[in-house]
């Protein structure tokens, strides 16, 4: 602390003019004109802080206390979630002890769709084989997006395989980040933010829209490691429900947007990390990646509702807490729908025939291989096959945009 001596206003003022650009010498002036009595004794950390506060609009920098999430009173309707992830979850750890041999094919399918989904809603993309063989890893990346697609399945996989041995902090998000962009040359990769970013919305006439303005990159890493030990502390003194304080962590994560590129594709692979370190297993076995992608549009609207206020800490963060624990809720009913076809000793053909009666209007192919992972491709084609002959099916369009529709 400065001694009371010190003129503290000359000290922000200094400070402000050294942020503007004006006053470059500030530091040797401090540091070697001992002979003046402020100088030689200025707190120079006192000086750091006037310059963020200046850079941020004047405004004191984000705190984050998850401990009063504790006092908060939760609706029916979170409540009403938070219970029914928990039965969910109990009948998916009874089945898993009963029939483990059942869910390889679970558990490749939902790499392959997550894979592909959390690299498809940032762009990134490349054919149904192409993602195949990369997340199978029989072929190596053509081109940057396969890259990046390679780099998202590496780190999934050790989430998968390590996620008990991964500590919540800066330094080990910042090695899986490292590890996204480990298929290319990259000197970003496992860096926070060298420069302010914007999550902005493109639209059709080509102008683009800032909908909101993350953390500035000199408060970045500072924020980082305090929402991680706040997680952590919360975590580990039982503090708060993990349902609720997982969504928080992710929305302060994507609010934080702590990377130059691949906020999105981490803050999924992080939702997965500590979905998994809580005892929620789902998203090995059912993609919460492609549940998102194909609700994409309710995803971004309801973080956009939580990010209001969220600098000045005023935030609502209710309306992306709802979206993540109905995701969740909707991966472990998939779950329980995919499972309960594999239970019973059924032929391929009623096994197609009792998946395509589950869906309501158009599928296809993949739809039927998700709901029937135990069938190989030719099985499921012979079914649809027999279920079109049988006039129980319409089948329309040819290749890649063939697609069914039941009759009665």
């Amino acid at each position: 602390m400065l001694p009371n001596a010190i003129d503290t206003i000359r000290v922000e003022k200094s400070a402000i003019l050294y942020s503007r650009g004006i006053l470059f010498d500030i530091f040797p002036y401090f540091t070697h004109n001992i002979k003046d009595k402020f100088a030689y004794s200025i707190d120079i950390s006192l000086i750091l802080y006037y310059n963020l506060r200046e850079n941020n609009g004047g405004k004191e920098m984000r705190s984050f206390n998850y401990s009063a999430f504790k006092e908060q009173k939760w609706d029916s309707g979170i409540l009403g979630l938070i219970a029914a992830i928990y039965k969910e979850a109990g009948k998916q750890e009874q089945y898993l002890k009963q029939r483990p041999q059942e869910m390889e094919k679970l558990v490749e399918i939902a790499k392959i769709q997550s894979t592909e989904a959390s690299n498809a809603i940032e762009g990134i993309v490349t054919t149904s084989t192409r993602i195949k063989q990369l997340v199978e890893e029989k072929t190596t990346p053509r081109n940057r997006d396969e890259q990046e697609i390679a780099g998202y399945r590496d780190v999934l996989n050790v989430i998968h395989e390590s996620f008990d041995a991964i500590p919540i902090t800066q330094n080990n998000i910042l090695q899986l980040h490292k590890m996204l962009y480990s298929h290319m040359n990259n000197p970003l990769a496992g860096r926070t933010k060298s420069v302010q970013n914007y999550i902005s919305a493109a639209y059709p006439d080509g102008h683009t829209e800032i909908l909101f303005t993350p953390l500035a990159s000199c408060e970045t890493s500072e924020a980082l490691d305090r929402i991680c030990e706040e997680y952590n502390r919360v975590i580990g003194n039982l503090e708060v429900e993990p349902l609720i304080i997982i969504p928080i962590f992710i929305h302060d994560f994507l609010c934080i947007h702590p990377f130059n590129d691949g906020n999105g594709r981490m803050s999924r692979l992080l939702t997965t990390l500590l979905l998994y370190q809580n005892g929620f297993y789902i998203g090995k076995y059912i993609s919460l990646e492609a549940k998102i992608s194909k609700n994409k549009d309710l995803y971004y609207s309801a973080l956009s509702q939580s990010q209001i206020g969220w600098h000045e800490g005023k935030e609502d963060a209710l309306p992306f807490i709802k979206y993540i624990l109905g995701t969740i809720l909707a991966s472990y009913k998939d779950f329980e729908e995919r499972t309960s076809l594999v239970q019973e000793k059924l032929s391929a053909l009623e096994m197609v025939r009792m998946a395509s009666k589950s869906k309501i209007g158009r599928f296809n192919k993949q739809d039927i291989r998700e709901l029937c992972p135990t069938l190989s491709d030719s099985s499921i084609e012979g079914a649809l096959r027999k279920l079109v002959a049988a006039g129980e099916l319409k089948k329309e369009g040819k290749g890649k945009s063939t697609c069914y529709f039941r009759l009665n």
